[in-house]
């Protein structure tokens, strides 16, 4: 299984005026967020910047490939409506706690 690193941007029934768990639909984005956490499939995710309003998302997803993970969010409420993919790259995690946590074990 492969990681991938989704960038979600705003998209064009963002509305400016609200805040990220205020835009139209939130609770039905969350629940679907949630689920797919609980299915294994996205693993991070979150607001990037100081302020948790105004700027873009990540999410990793687990994946066979970018196809899968991109589709993985299709289904999403806020998926090319409030939110859209601005970029998706593989990611090569060596560091974390699914991985050991360690990149060589202490000598």
């Amino acid at each position: 299984m492969a990681h991938f690193l989704i960038t979600l941007d705003r998209g064009p029934e963002w509305d400016a005026r609200r805040g990220r768990r205020s835009q139209d639909g939130w609770d039905g984005h969350a629940a679907f967020m949630d689920e797919l956490v609980r299915r294994g499939v996205v693993l991070l995710g979150g607001p990037l910047g100081d302020d948790v309003d105004a700027g873009p998302a990540l999410v990793v997803v687990a994946a066979p490939d970018a196809a899968a993970a991109v589709n993985a969010l299709v289904d999403d409420p806020w998926h090319d409506s409030v939110l859209v993919t601005k970029s998706v790259d593989r990611w090569t995690l060596w560091l974390g706690v699914r991985s050991g946590g360690l990149l060589r074990p202490p000598q």
